[in-house]
């Protein structure tokens, strides 16, 4: 307990966890120092170039691709680029936003599996605190799980390589068949992690690689044993959203347990709050929210798509709960997700194309929600003209 205290106080950590898994890098300086940047306060400081990209030519593109003015709202399939919101931060400032179809800067936005990062980075306070390890298993923190279960660890949970015998299925297919849908649903409602953790293994884990909302949800739980005592009952705030301004609405399944897959509320400017943390690597002005070292290994591809991974779709690649564009030849994809979009590029993504994007090498932050169901929303076309658009800033 002395040591904890310690830890939350001073930044003192007597032995930091060792977040090494197989041939992981070790992030061994979990409350490293932060070089001070500036942060938004309440409100976000308009870019000086905001006014210059009015009328140009790169913000034309991107509203007619985002924006497109034959689009039939009233449509009952809900054809066409559907977009809510759109926020782009450029060197710490907003340069642009632009809301549709009743939103406004003020509504918040369900980010579905967007919020898989923010369980992430809730893991990551763990770990800084010293309450966590990535090779814990999960029965050292959840009671009452089968033996079997047992076996996996966080780090499995990051990677989506817990090796349960999971579905995740949703339009198009058998919803009797979707175990995704029985969580969220049906009769894993109550308590999804231990409706996931229930699963008969399909795999060791950490031998493959498979999406699992049932594996962030397990996630959430180990993470809420750990902060709720530490943090209080409202501990996704106390721990991660309050000390970077962020105002969400986050929903508990029936056993209290935040519903860290899939139903974290937030505005694009606060989701692009989130943003502009990954991409100081964590830190919050001066303030260390994340341990050093978490948001890149977090960032790396994951061990299992390099190995065996199971109902990937082509393109999709993964790290610890966020979308990569990495070539992955060693599981036969040789060429980026978006070709066009920068390598070092990664993201929250979530059901029906909402994102909080991060380029790491250009400053930026581009966050866009909405609502597209038919299949036509393409990344690697709205990503290299959120770039341009940034680019073209005077």
């Amino acid at each position: 307990m002395v040591s904890l205290i310690l830890s939350l106080a001073w930044g003192y950590d007597p032995d930091p966890p060792d977040l090494a898994r197989v041939d992981e890098p070790l992030i061994d300086a979990p409350r490293g120092a932060c070089e001070p940047r500036p942060v938004p306060g309440e409100s976000w400081v308009p870019h000086p170039g905001a006014q210059g990209v009015q009328g140009s030519d790169e913000l034309a593109a991107l509203e007619a691709f985002l924006f497109p003015a034959d689009l039939d709202w009233g449509d009952k399939e809900r054809r066409g680029t559907r977009t809510d919101g759109v926020v782009i931060i450029y060197r710490g400032q907003l340069l642009y936003e632009r809301y549709d179809h009743g939103y406004t800067a003020d509504t918040k936005h369900l980010a579905w599996s967007a919020t898989k990062s923010f369980t992430n980075a809730l893991a990551g306070v763990a770990v800084r605190d010293g309450l966590l390890d990535v090779d814990d298993s999960v029965c050292a923190h959840l009671d009452g799980l089968p033996e079997a279960s047992c076996e996996v660890t966080v780090g499995d949970l990051l990677a989506f390589g817990s090796g349960f015998d999971w579905l995740e299925t949703y339009e198009g297919y058998s919803p009797t068949a979707s175990s995704v849908l029985a969580m969220l649903y049906g009769e894993g409602h109550r308590d999804m992690a231990r409706f996931a953790a229930g699963h008969p293994r399909r795999d060791a884990p950490g031998a493959t690689y498979m999406y699992s909302s049932g594996d962030t949800n397990v996630l959430s739980a180990v993470v809420g044993q750990l902060l709720g005592p530490a943090y209080g009952d409202r501990f996704p705030w106390a721990a991660l959203l309050d000390p970077i301004g962020l105002d969400a609405t986050w929903e508990r399944d029936g056993a209290g347990t935040y519903v860290g897959s899939s139903y974290l509320y937030a505005t694009p400017r606060d989701l692009a709050r989130f943003g502009l943390l990954l991409l100081h690597e964590g830190c919050w002005g001066e303030e260390r929210v994340l341990p050093e070292g978490w948001v890149a290994w977090s960032t790396e591809v994951t061990p299992g798509i390099r190995t065996k991974a199971l109902g990937r779709s082509d393109g999709d690649v993964q790290g610890r709960q966020f979308w990569l564009n990495r070539p992955v030849p060693e599981a036969g994809q040789a060429e980026r997700p978006w070709p066009h979009a920068p390598e070092d590029l990664f993201a929250a993504k979530g059901h029906w194309k909402q994102s909080v994007n991060v380029y790491p090498s250009h400053d930026l932050v581009v966050v866009r929600t909405g609502d597209d169901r038919d299949g036509q929303f393409d990344y690697d076309v709205f990503l290299p003209l959120a770039l341009e658009l940034a680019e073209s800033a005077p």
